[in-house]
């Protein structure tokens, strides 16, 4: 099975902001913001693999991941080079308030 990943110019603004919205989805995208590739199971602990999987693939899916797979292991990597180049500055602002993507109080 391959992954499907959108192109840079198939990036809609309203889907990456949807997929950044979630608290969990947004705790991945805070990991990946070193710009290191990871393994999947190692960015979220204590959260099920089948509640991670569709928190992949909603990422993957608007563009805000990359996915990568290695024999059993799956590896993820923040697009920043094409968010970046999409919505210039929207990234920064998303991981420089790590409020984002938690529920208000």
């Amino acid at each position: 099975m391959t992954a499907l990943h959108p192109s840079r110019e198939q990036l809609q603004l309203e889907e990456v902001l949807a997929a950044l919205g979630h608290p969990v989805r947004a705790s991945i995208v805070r990991a990946l913001s070193s710009g290191e590739e990871m393994c999947c199971g190692a960015i979220v602990p204590g959260v099920p693999k089948s509640t991670l999987t569709h928190h992949w693939r909603v990422l993957r899916e608007s563009g805000v991941i990359r996915q990568r797979p290695s024999g059993r292991k799956l590896y993820i990597a923040l697009r920043r080079d094409d968010l970046d180049a999409r919505f210039p500055g929207l990234l920064g602002l998303v991981l420089a308030d790590g409020s984002f993507g938690k529920p208000a109080t």
